[in-house]
């Protein structure tokens, strides 16, 4: 047990697929912690029979559905002096998985937060995407529901640095189009699956060849990189082209208007009147 009044807070990083790349501090931490948090027991039993761990303090569940209650639970421990570990099923606790509430929580009463680096699924997908990386945002996953995706993208459709977004396998290919209608189709990007594990996968090139890959079905955990947008946007009849054969396609020409709109800065009106001048 950690010395009263000194309870400590540890976020470790796990492996995203190998388990020979976790940190050799995270075999430490799960052996001695009083408290290990783990989003999935199974697949922490699992981890510590690949690093030929023994936990010795207790185990609990701690994942969305309990997350809220179990925070408090475990508040209680680090404010007796607990190390309480936070593990996740794949890569660093408050990353799209629990944590973040828990780390807020500690900060409100001055205990202290530290974590066990390691693999990361994002850093990972940047470095063999291809696409820029010096300057880079993580979105996370994007909404479920097709309306919410779109509007999210949209506000996405001016960021200039490369992004970075998770996925399910069973929504990767609406989300691949969604990205196509309102990026246009051809924004580079990677598709990286699985990786790290027996069959890791990275698709690269345009969103328009990655959406007709897609269609045939894709497994495994993903990771999804796209390029920015361009700094450079040219002026209205620069776009024109673009925008008739989107409209040709059967797309209405007032919503490819308003994403052309989004991603380049031109003024919507004037996009509109000009192709509706370019179709007479």
């Amino acid at each position: 047990m950690t010395d009263a009044g000194e309870g400590v807070l540890v976020l470790a990083a796990t492996p995203i697929g190998d388990p020979r790349d976790a940190a050799p501090r995270l075999a430490d931490e799960l052996a001695t912690a009083d408290v290990i948090a783990a989003e999935d027991t199974r697949r922490l039993r699992r981890l510590c029979q690949s690093l030929d761990v023994n936990p010795t303090g207790s185990v609990v569940s701690y994942h969305e559905h309990n997350e809220a209650a179990r925070t408090t639970d475990l508040v209680e421990r680090l404010r007796e002096g607990a190390r309480v570990l936070v593990v996740t099923d794949a890569g660093m606790p408050s990353v799209s998985d629990p944590g973040y509430r828990l780390v807020s929580a500690a900060i409100g009463i001055d205990v202290r937060v530290t974590c066990v680096p390691g693999p990361s699924a994002v850093l990972m997908a940047l470095a063999v995407s291809g696409l820029p990386v010096d300057r880079f945002c993580f979105e996370g996953f994007l909404p479920r529901k097709g309306g919410e995706r779109i509007r999210v993208l949209r506000g996405l459709a001016r960021e200039h640095r490369t992004m970075v977004f998770f996925e399910a396998p069973h929504r990767i290919a609406k989300s691949l189009a969604a990205m196509e209608e309102v990026f246009g189709g051809t924004r580079r990007a990677a598709v990286c699956r699985e990786l790290t594990k027996t069959y890791e996968e990275v698709r690269r090139g345009s969103l328009v060849e990655l959406v007709a890959w897609a269609d045939d079905g894709v497994k495994g955990e993903i990771t999804v990189v796209v390029a920015g947008a361009d700094v450079t946007v040219g002026d209205v009849d620069s776009q024109l082209t673009g925008i008739l054969d989107r409209v040709a396609e059967g797309q209405r020409l007032k919503d490819v208007c308003s994403d052309v709109s989004a991603a380049t800065g031109l003024s919507k009106k004037a996009l509109y009147d000009a192709a509706l001048a370019a179709q007479r």
